[in-house]
């Protein structure tokens, strides 16, 4: 691009109101955030292969044709839910830096908030289950996400090892392996009947243990 094209650009710019351009971008993430809501919604109660666009579309009150503006396909809109939950999850256990304690605790943290959005809840269980066909969309999702949190969890219990707050005998990968299995299984119990138990409580429990942590 030319200096003389760079100038114009620029200059053109310079003429929106900036005000506009920030009201044009909130409109358009918060129509982006609906859409995401609505799609967990629907792949929540009847799966991904069931939920259809149309039925998201109708939810937020748009066609199907403006909810593909902002979702090009079905699979990277779930993409796109998948990727809000993993966000959100990350803010309890922190995947850049691992610190034992800091991640044990937010493993219980985040029970207790997944105890607040079943919806959530629902759809992960929900897909998890779903994915395990090879030809599922979610399926190298899931596989990656398992190996990811069976390496973090593994290097949050070494860390704890190393710091002396891991118990004798507990091996740090199948202390990772079975927390998972733990928390996966508390989800089905908990979606089936929310009286029989309280999810943060039995991880704790669990996690107890397996380390020498105050919880």
């Amino acid at each position: 691009m030319s200096v003389a094209n760079e100038a114009t650009d620029e200059a053109t710019a310079a003429m929106v109101p900036k005000g506009r351009l920030r009201g044009s971008y909130a409109k358009t993430e918060a129509t982006r955030s609906a859409i995401l809501d609505s799609a967990l919604e629907v792949f929540a109660l009847g799966g991904y292969r069931s939920g259809s666009l149309r039925d998201i579309a109708v939810r937020v009150g748009m066609s199907e044709a403006g909810l593909l503006h902002h979702f090009s396909s079905k699979s990277r809109l779930l993409e796109a839910v998948l990727e809000r939950r993993d966000a959100m999850a990350d803010q309890f256990v922190p995947r850049q830096s691992i610190d034992g304690p800091t991640s044990v605790r937010g493993l219980v943290a985040l029970a207790r908030y997944n105890a607040s959005t079943p919806g959530v809840v629902e759809l992960y269980c929900t897909l998890s289950a779903e994915a395990t066909s090879p030809d599922h969309p979610a399926h190298d999702y899931f596989v990656r996400r398992y190996v990811v949190t069976r390496n973090l969890l593994a290097e949050a219990f070494a860390d704890l090892g190393t710091k002396g707050l891991l118990k004798d005998g507990v091996d740090p990968a199948r202390a990772a392996s079975s927390t998972i299995a733990l928390m996966d299984g508390l989800q089905v119990q908990w979606l089936l009947d929310r009286t029989v138990l309280d999810m943060a409580d039995e991880l704790r429990v669990h996690l107890t243990n397996i380390t020498t942590l105050e919880l």
